[in-house]
């Protein structure tokens, strides 16, 4: 029975934990590069110096702050799927997200440094980070994990040789 179970949870858990490890390791690498791109515009570097002169409490609420402009993404979402315009619903959730995740990556890097400053929230980031690499390890030594990395390996690889085919025509 322990067995059965086991590989039940699997089959629900890895998909989500896939979709998180994805996101986390993918997604906000190329989005932290985007958001680094336009840390070189003036007027966004000027900001970002502004904000790392901030006191640590100022830094939290500056990094908190964020998850407010996520609200009216959200309303908006409502709005159109109330008007049967689940499309659009569902992309202004999924823009929104990513907006919403690629500032706030952003400000942590910006403001971490000022944040740690503060005893509890130093504490409290530690703690999170060692659950999140705990649950990460677990993930990724599920025998369903290695399995879908392998195949997404295999995918690359074709998808690397179609490419290096159709350019040396």
């Amino acid at each position: 029975m322990k067995r059965h179970l086991k590989y039940a949870l699997e089959l629900l858990f890895v998909p989500i934990a896939a979709a998180i490890v994805f996101f986390e390791e993918t997604l906000l690498h190329y989005l932290g590069l985007a958001m680094a791109a336009l840390a070189k515009w003036p007027p966004v570097a000027r900001l970002e110096t502004w904000l790392r002169g901030l006191p640590p409490w100022g830094a939290l609420l500056a990094f908190v702050a964020p998850s407010l402009l996520v609200v009216p993404i959200k309303l908006s979402a409502v709005w159109f799927a109330f008007h049967h315009r689940y499309g659009l619903s569902a992309l202004s959730v999924v823009v929104g997200k990513m907006l919403a995740t690629a500032l706030v990556a952003r400000l942590y890097q910006v403001l971490r440094p000022t944040m740690v400053k503060m005893p509890w929230y130093l504490r409290a980031e530690t703690w999170l980070f060692e659950w999140r690499d705990r649950l990460y390890a677990f993930v990724r030594a599920l025998p369903a994990w290695q399995r879908a990395k392998a195949l997404i390996q295999r995918a690359r690889v074709w998808m690397r040789e179609m490419i290096f085919r159709a350019s040396s025509r």
